[in-house]
């Protein structure tokens, strides 16, 4: 897997900037071919292979397509439950039950989401899952994740650890995505895996 090596440390907003950057230039012939890639490597995951609940997200844009993991884990006979956004930028949670059961959302200047569009389970039913697979724009060599600077998961992380879960934490990039160093915050907590098109790598000190 390659890895992009950085001697500076940008602060987030600007490294945010410059994946963003790249993945805006992705046809999407490629967001389509990576979302397969994903699901084929993140299948052959034990902690996958094993999970009943998996707490997981609807990509949207140039993100590394989610559509075919989330009909695989569902063909599995997984419960697969995906976030709505809330006013305060926490997360309340619903239970997907195929494409149909999804509705576009359009929250204020922000991205039109794809949420579960049934019976909302409270912002606590993420404490259920034994696997989160986590949005982002990087990782690094300590497993450390840049996300998109909502604070979102971080709400949803510490929700797990107040709540005394430790589910797998896993993030879905794109291979140059995969970097020496992000900045992180104290708060900030380390991912158990990344997996790109190429295959998966794991964090042991997560």
């Amino acid at each position: 897997m390659e890895h992009i090596g950085r001697t500076s440390q940008p602060d987030k907003r600007m490294l945010r900037r410059e994946f963003l950057s790249v993945r805006n230039r992705l046809t999407q012939d490629d967001v389509d071919a990576t979302g397969r890639a994903l699901a084929e490597r993140a299948l052959e995951l034990a902690e996958l292979a094993h999970a009943r609940t998996v707490a997981a997200y609807v990509s949207v844009g140039s993100e590394p397509g989610t559509s075919a993991l989330l009909d695989a884990l569902r063909a599995r006979g997984v419960r697969v439950l995906l976030p709505a956004l809330l006013p305060d930028n926490d997360l309340d949670w619903g239970e997907y039950a195929g494409p149909g059961s999804l509705a576009q959302v359009q929250h204020g200047g922000k991205m039109a989401l794809f949420e579960p569009s049934g019976t909302r389970l409270g912002p606590d039913a993420v404490t259920a899952a034994d696997v989160v697979l986590l949005p982002g724009l990087a990782v690094d060599a300590r497993g450390m994740r840049l996300g998109r600077g909502g604070g979102s998961y971080d709400r949803a992380l510490a929700r797990l650890e107040r709540a005394g879960a430790h589910p797998r934490l896993v993030v879905l990039l794109y291979d140059t995505e995969v970097v020496a160093h992000v900045p992180a915050e104290a708060h900030d907590k380390p991912v158990h895996a990344v997996v790109t098109p190429s295959g998966v790598r794991r964090f042991p000190s997560a």
